[in-house]
């Protein structure tokens, strides 16, 4: 018998528990009072369990009623996000947004816009892949993600159109116990060579045989920003670190700036871009996205 439980029922079902009589679930469902009470009867029936005890003026859930009401409004709510999901993807919107954004980008602007991407696409998932290098290309070039947010690759591979979205600050520090931190004026580039770099791999063969910022023989490579930053603050090598990540390590003291020859005061700056194939532009959610980033970063 519950196969032959239908969503009408389920909607009755909530609806007479929302108003609180059958009188208003009648009203707000515009139909007779008696249509909805035969058909919690019949779902009653079908269940094999009381949802309502009649016996006072106003019909009230029973224990059972409440606990399989949760259940309804689940069922009810799921369908009702599929039919809006396929609503959307039946006008062209994307039935998932997946996007892989630059390590070096601030991740905290990407959950405020995040915040903003639920409003406007509640129906749409948003899976993010957080990657450097070529590995923040890679999932764009194999259909894997719509778009990627892209800096720490300074050369892209054919195929790819590039947006402009803003530009990080990237500095390069060392601990202040370190020895490079204890160095006054600028630090020649044969002083650096002398000292254990440490640099991020690329999880990717994009840039293979290819070296961006590397200025020492002597390098520890790390996948994870995280980890190298760790390994920075515990005075295990100097390397790049984009600012926004180091700022209160280097207020705090626990990282020195380093002032490097060839290296403007204050750092670089990285462009960051928005990146997608030329053959699979962006759809509406990923268009939606990438304007909203630009509008944050004017």
């Amino acid at each position: 018998m519950l196969d032959g439980v239908s969503l009408d029922q389920l909607r009755t079902f909530v609806a007479a528990a929302d108003e609180g009589s059958f009188s208003a679930a009648a009203r707000r469902l515009k139909r007779t009072q008696s249509a909805v009470s035969e058909s919690i009867a019949n779902l009653e029936a079908q269940l094999a369990t009381a949802l309502f005890d009649r016996s006072a003026r106003y019909p009230k859930l029973t224990p059972q009623g409440a606990v399989l009401l949760a259940d309804a409004r689940a069922v009810v709510s799921a369908v009702d996000g599929m039919k809006a999901r396929a609503r959307g993807i039946a006008g062209g919107l994307e039935p998932e947004l997946a996007a892989v954004i630059d390590v070096f980008f601030p991740i905290a602007t990407i959950a405020d816009v995040s915040h903003e991407f639920r409003r406007e696409f509640p129906v749409t998932p948003l899976r993010l892949y957080v990657e450097a290098l070529g590995a923040a290309v890679q999932p764009v070039m194999d259909g894997r993600a719509s778009f990627g947010l892209v800096g720490s690759l300074p050369t892209l591979p054919d195929g790819l159109r590039a947006e402009r979205i803003t530009s990080v600050e990237f500095v390069m520090v060392a601990a202040a116990m370190h020895p490079l931190a204890e160095r006054e004026g600028l630090i020649p580039r044969e002083e650096l060579a002398r000292h254990v770099q440490l640099v991020l791999t690329d999880r990717s063969d994009l840039s293979t045989g290819r070296e961006f910022g590397v200025m020492s023989p002597l390098t520890w490579r790390l996948a994870d920003l995280f980890a190298k930053h760790a390994f920075l603050v515990s005075g295990l090598g100097w390397g790049g670190m984009p600012l926004h990540t180091v700022e209160k390590d280097i207020a705090d003291g626990r990282l020195v700036e380093l002032t490097i020859e060839d290296i403007p005061p204050g750092g670089l700056r990285l462009p960051m871009s928005a990146v997608y194939r030329v053959d699979a532009p962006p759809g509406p959610a990923a268009r939606w996205m990438i304007d909203r980033l630009k509008q944050r970063s004017k």
